[in-house]
């Protein structure tokens, strides 16, 4: 995207950020209001919709290998145990040659699975982060209900102890999704887009831990289901039904995302506007 356009859409931006604070001062925009407002913008443009289901295609594909790929692995490493368990009960002995034939049989799958995971999954899912932000905020910043497809391809776009570390995760998740947010609107990377992403959610760490456990809950209540049933043995539409919502669901989030960093940016900018008046304030009493 050439720097002159990016400096328009974030002119629109601000600006809409403007009107929406005049019209409804020191007011949050609650968990539920984003969700609200995610399928909306979502739903309202139809080739938004084409657009992003065409650019899903690579990652919908690949986690229909890998979510196959998964569930067999995690499913033969409870059979394993589980056989192996009632072997110790029969013999009252576990020799090494077990314990060495498990971890031969699924040591180069799972780091296959890590691999898989860390590398091709996360470069995809980037791919349609960086898209799905970038058109979700011209939609947004310009009010627009129709965005064409020639619009969107004609603009390049430029990407307990365990629950207590559920909720720090959860909570970084925030801060890690915001941060991303702001690289693709924002121009700023690193360490940097970061500390604003730390700063834009000080204050609404609860928003946004409630707001990443959804989506969380949400991937989760996909993959039990498929696991209970045993999909990869040979139900690959159920694997097909089950990937094909996680990329809706991850769809909705990044705009969740997006409208999540306005509100917060907003927040905060009320902030500074309200010490600064009292700064005033003070020195005209002084």
């Amino acid at each position: 995207m050439k720097g002159s356009e990016m400096e328009n859409t974030h002119m629109m931006l601000e600006q809409k950020l403007l009107e929406d604070n005049l019209a409804m001062p020191n007011q949050k925009l609650e968990v539920l209001d984003i969700l609200k407002a995610a399928p909306t913008i979502f739903f309202k443009n139809f080739s938004f919709i084409i657009f992003l289901l065409f650019i899903s295609l690579p990652l919908f594909f690949f986690m229909v290998y890998y979510e196959i790929f998964l569930q067999r692995t995690l499913t033969n490493i409870l059979e394993q145990s589980h056989s192996h368990d009632l072997e110790y009960h029969r013999w009252s002995v576990v020799t090494s040659e077990v314990t060495t034939e498990l971890r031969t049989t699924f040591s180069h799958q799972l780091v296959q699975l890590g691999f898989l995971y860390l590398v091709p999954f996360h470069l995809l899912e980037l791919c349609t982060v960086i898209v799905t932000v970038d058109l979700a905020s011209k939609i947004y910043a310009e009010d627009r209900p129709i965005l064409t497809l020639k619009e969107m391809l004609y603009k390049p776009i430029y990407g307990a102890r365990i629950r207590a570390l559920l909720l720090k995760y959860l909570e970084w998740s925030a801060v890690w999704n915001v941060s991303i947010v702001i690289s693709v609107l924002e121009g700023t990377f690193g360490v940097r887009a970061m500390a604003l992403s730390a700063r834009f959610n000080r204050g609404n760490e609860r928003r946004g831990l409630l707001l990443m456990a959804v989506f969380f809950v949400w991937g989760l209540d996909l993959r039990l289901p498929c696991l209970y049933f045993r999909c990869y043995e040979g139900e690959i539409m159920g694997i097909v039904a089950q990937v094909g919502l996680f990329c809706l669901g991850n769809v909705l989030k990044w705009v969740a995302c997006m409208l999540y960093f306005y509100d917060c940016k907003k927040q905060t900018l009320e902030k500074k506007v309200d010490v600064e008046a009292g700064r005033e304030i003070k020195v005209v009493d002084a």
